[in-house]
């Protein structure tokens, strides 16, 4: 695991690019997995790593795992990637706009909000 100065910094950076309560990500999760035929149970809705961000939001820093650094470390990169923090939210144009709001989403990043 990273060293405490280090996993300070994660837990910050991940908490400032995952934007979205514990309470929106599982609802939008919910709402991504939602189908005509079927739709999962509300615990299994979503990406794996959308479940996993959803865990971590529901922990304490003092309990996270080796895990848990990993899928920080990539929501963290991921985000970066996508997104630039430092810009006012774009409105939602386009529907490649569309996906990767939606895709941010399934990470906790909305950015259209502030």
């Amino acid at each position: 695991m990273a060293d405490s100065l280090e996993l300070d910094a994660l837990w910050e950076d991940f908490h400032r690019v995952v934007n979205m309560t514990s309470a929106e990500l599982a609802a939008w999760l919910k709402v991504r997995d939602a189908g005509e035929e079927s739709e999962p149970l509300p615990e299994e809705a979503g990406t794996s790593t959308g479940q996993h961000v959803l865990a971590i939001l529901q922990k304490r820093r003092t309990d996270l795992t080796d895990a848990d650094v990993r899928v920080m470390y990539q929501v963290v990169d991921t985000v970066g990637e996508l997104v630039d923090l430092e810009d006012e939210p774009a409105p939602v144009s386009t529907p490649g706009d569309t996906r990767r709001r939606h895709r941010l989403m399934t990470l906790g990043h909305d950015p259209l909000k502030p």
